[in-house]
């Protein structure tokens, strides 16, 4: 952490830290790091968080916190368009995180997502063991197996997505050239755990499809 801030302070550069994960911890997960804009006294670090993810996809309230003059030129390109958030959202916004409901809605949050993390990677070693979990996270709603050699992510995908399943292939979410094929699956946007036991039984047929093809 601290070397990023001094890399970005050489280079006269910004750190953007895009936090709108940090409601979306998971129940098991331990004590969460300081913001990095926390630690930051020289303004590098501009600090974006969230109420969506953690409220409805509806709910579009966002926040932005900098210092120093990257604050003011931020304020200063912004205050035209996005920094008019419509009062009513506004008054929502605040009554929400306000309420005494606000943690527990929270608290149970982490719970349902560690269960369905949970449910999804015991589906996935069970009936795909041929997608790979290097790391299973303690946040967030996506996990991210790695396919075996040879397999296109995006075939993979319409395979998938013929079976009746909706996954997302890696390769767009690499900066580089991805270092193996990779599918995003997420445990989100989805009914309960019983519609993410079906999604992996979809997509092991997808999978029987592209990774053992029949002649």
């Amino acid at each position: 952490r601290a070397e990023v801030l001094r890399i970005a302070r050489q280079a006269g550069a910004f750190v953007i830290e895009d936090d709108f994960v940090r409601r979306l911890v998971h129940a098991d997960a331990g004590p969460l790091p300081r913001p990095l804009a926390a630690d930051d006294p020289d303004g590098v670090v501009v600090h974006v968080g969230s109420l969506t993810k953690a409220t409805s996809p509806s709910f579009r309230v966002a926040a932005l916190a900098a210092r120093g003059p990257v604050l003011e030129r931020l304020r200063a390109i912004q205050i035209v368009d996005t920094f008019f958030v419509p009062r009513p959202l506004q008054e929502a916004a605040l009554e929400l995180v306000g309420s005494p409901a606000w943690p527990r809605h929270l608290r149970n949050l982490a719970a349902e997502l560690k269960t369905r993390r949970d449910a999804l990677t015991g589906a996935l070693a069970h009936h795909i063991p041929e997608l790979a979990l290097a790391y299973i996270p303690s946040g967030g709603y996506h996990l991210w197996p790695r396919l075996p050699d040879g397999t296109d992510d995006v075939t993979l995908t319409g395979a998938a997505l013929r079976a009746g399943v909706a996954i997302t292939p890696g390769r767009p979410y690499f900066s580089a050239e991805a270092p193996a094929a990779h599918v995003r699956l997420s445990f989100a946007a989805v009914a309960g755990t019983g519609e993410i036991l079906e999604g992996v039984r979809r997509l092991r047929a997808a999978c029987d499809e592209v990774l053992r093809p029949r002649p």
